[in-house]
């Protein structure tokens, strides 16, 4: 350990397999990841029983141990384990007093020798019970609660929540004026951190303000990193740029277009930003306090600040803001050590990727990747995009990759490689089929071809299977979505489904159609009810697939909760952020008053370290909110016959 920071060894494997493990002959490489807690947490579950779950770390050693006490108004902790907890880090409390306030600590055993109590959880005399913690909000008027995202901003080890507030907003097909975004932190209690106003000149909609939330510098507390504008107020009231600037297109603004034919389109550009200068900000996490500022790459156009629409068609296909404000970001460690931010933009036509440091307070560039720039090669990336990404180390190297839907860039801003499948929605990247080496990526093409739905090798982007997309009545782009899950345990790896496009059935990760049936959704998944199977995420609603009947059964519905992003129903941030190896989620209150963390209480044989401690799943729930919200993978296969996850050394 080095200050704050933690450092995980990711293992270059030059060895063979052993009997006792992995026998280890090759390199090292060290990477920065989060300092954690416990991340305690008790649930009444009725009937007088609480649920009290905690986080394994990946700092801990295999033989950790743990003690769990409970104070009952103050006195003398009670310990209620007879035995020290060694195969699961939950334990329900059937004795506990309800009536009265009760505290619960957590302390490892290390070598039959008690620690320090490292976490505690209150729970307030007569608590009702159920199974979210609340958190309430201070939702603006006229505004709902939408996407979310997690980081340690102040260094305790324990989460806060940053929230992306919605007014008015619009797609990038739509015309209109809208509302200026705005992004809130608060603590899990409640309080209120600090405001963000966007300001007039950052278009309101999923495609416009992707925000990351990640330790950049290694301090121990996160940044808050995203796109502003002139007129930006950060959260200590101070204005970026010219404030009284404005670069909307008033209403009734058009301009004449041709389509395909040659015939003339007149287009409806109200409120479009197509003008003006734009930002890439760096924001204190504790304070909301803007750091940096510098410009953002790529601009509109490569030389005018406000290009005519031939200009913009020219660069991006369209002269009226449809492709030039498609936006999408992550964070990867390209050096295999420590954080970067990457901020893109385009995927239909054109696709630009921007690598940066944040570094003891400077921000730095890294390199840029244009599918345009004339580079030999870069051609072949272009129209590649998904409304989404993901990172992952494909070829092993240690260092990140950004799955850019239907190509690759590699950790050095060069092409890794482009499959030529073109623009698709949804995109899973993990280890979907232990049984072959490496990572594997599965994606749909938003066109009717012959790989509607594809399954390929992550490090090569060679196609090992595929099914044609057909139009099938007023189904007029191809399939819409495509998931990929362990939902049946007799197939080793995830198994495949996608809407749209008469692609129809649920393939297993050899390809092969094991059911004419498919679940009802096909939008996310969650580890919930215990085994290693993913249960699915739908709307307000968990439920179990039932692989003997093709049946599904309800787990949870999140009563008075709502889904965000209207058709793609997503929560407003699925991830592992409390308690044990598992999944909670976090929905709005139909009245947007309220945040509600829901948490599982079903109990669990199994014992893995947090799952933000995995790498990859670490880097997906910061993306999460990106664009079209994709769920969260570990960078190993943890299903049904799983091996070990991978060991971990820290220091």
């Amino acid at each position: 350990m080095i200050g704050s920071r933690i450092w995980i060894v990711s293992v270059i494997v030059l060895g063979i397999a052993t009997s006792f493990g992995l026998f280890v002959i090759g390199a090292v490489e060290e990477r920065q990841m989060e300092k954690l807690g416990r991340g305690l947490v008790a649930i009444n579950q009725g009937d007088g029983k609480v649920f009290v779950s905690w986080r394994l770390l990946g700092t801990d050693p295999d033989a950790i141990a743990f003690n769990l006490y409970r104070a009952t108004d103050g006195s003398r902790p009670v310990k209620l384990n007879d035995q020290p907890i060694t195969t699961t880090t939950s334990f329900l409390d059937a004795k506990a007093d309800l009536t009265r306030s009760n505290s619960y600590f957590i302390r490892p055993v290390l070598n039959r020798r008690e620690q320090l109590a490292s976490a505690q959880f209150k729970l307030p005399a007569n608590a009702p019970p159920r199974q979210y913690l609340s958190i309430p909000l201070q939702t603006p008027q006229g505004y709902t609660p939408n996407d979310a995202s997690v980081g340690d901003l102040n260094g305790d080890g324990e989460y806060e929540i940053v929230l992306h507030q919605t007014g008015r907003g619009r797609d990038n097909s739509q015309a209109g004026l809208t509302d200026p975004p705005v992004l809130e932190a608060y603590k899990l209690d409640g309080t209120l951190i600090w405001r963000i106003n966007l300001g007039k000149n950052i278009r309101e909609g999923a495609h416009y303000t992707q925000f990351m939330i990640y330790d950049l510098d290694g301090d121990g507390k996160a940044e808050v990193v995203c796109k502003t504008a002139d007129g930006t107020v950060d959260g200590k009231g101070k204005v970026i740029g010219d404030a009284n600037a404005d670069y909307r297109n008033p209403e009734g603004s058009f301009i004449t277009t041709r389509d395909r034919s040659g015939a003339e389109r007149r287009q409806n550009t109200t409120g479009y930003i197509l003008g003006g200068p734009e930002f890439l900000t760096i924001f204190d996490g504790q304070t909301g306090a803007a750091l940096a500022t510098t410009n953002y790459l790529p601009p509109r156009h490569p030389v005018k600040l406000n290009p005519t629409p031939e200009e913009l068609s020219n660069t991006w296909g369209d002269g009226w803001g449809n492709r030039v404000d498609r936006f999408l970001a992550c964070i990867a460690y390209l050096d295999g050590k420590r954080p970067s931010l990457i901020m893109c933009r385009g995927y239909y036509t054109r696709s630009v990727l921007a690598a940066w440091n944040w570094r003891e307070g400077k921000l730095t560039h890294l390199w840029t990747f244009d599918s345009d720039d004339g580079t030999p090669g870069n051609s072949q990336y272009r129209g590649q995009g998904n409304h989404n990404l993901s990172v992952a180390d494909v070829d092993g190297d240690g260092k990140d990759e950004i799955v850019y839907g239907a190509a690759v860039i590699d950790d050095n801003g060069k092409g890794l490689y482009s499959t030529g499948l073109g623009h698709g929605d949804a995109l899973h990247v993990s280890d979907l089929d232990p049984e072959e080496p490496g990572l594997e990526v599965f994606n749909i093409q938003e066109r009717f071809d012959d790989a509607g739905a594809n399954f390929r090798d992550a490090r090569t982007g060679k196609v090992i299977w595929k099914k044609p997309s057909v139009r099938a009545g007023a189904d007029g782009e191809g399939p819409g979505r495509g998931l990929a899950l362990d939902i049946d345990p007799r197939h080793i790896g995830f198994e495949c489904w996608v809407r749209g496009a008469a692609i129809t059935g649920l393939f297993n990760a050899k390809g092969e159609k094991i059911s004419e049936t498919t679940p009802r959704s096909c939008n996310f998944g969650v580890w919930w009810d215990g085994d290693l199977l993913r249960e699915l995420l739908d709307r307000n609603t968990i439920s179990k697939w039932n692989w003997l009947d093709n049946s599904e059964t309800v787990l949870l519905t999140a009563e008075n909760c709502t889904a965000n992003n209207g058709t793609k129903a997503t929560p407003a941030l699925s991830a592992d952020i409390l308690g044990d190896w598992r999944e909670e989620v976090i929905w709005r209150t139909t009245d947007n008053k309220e945040l509600r963390i829901y948490t599982t209480t079903i109990p669990t044989k199994h014992r893995f370290y947090t799952l933000m401690h995995d790498p990859q799943y670490r880097l997906s729930i910061a993306w999460q909110n990106v664009a079209y919200n994709q769920p969260p993978h570990t960078g190993f296969y943890l299903g049904e016959g799983m091996a070990k996850p991978p060991l971990k050394r820290w220091r």
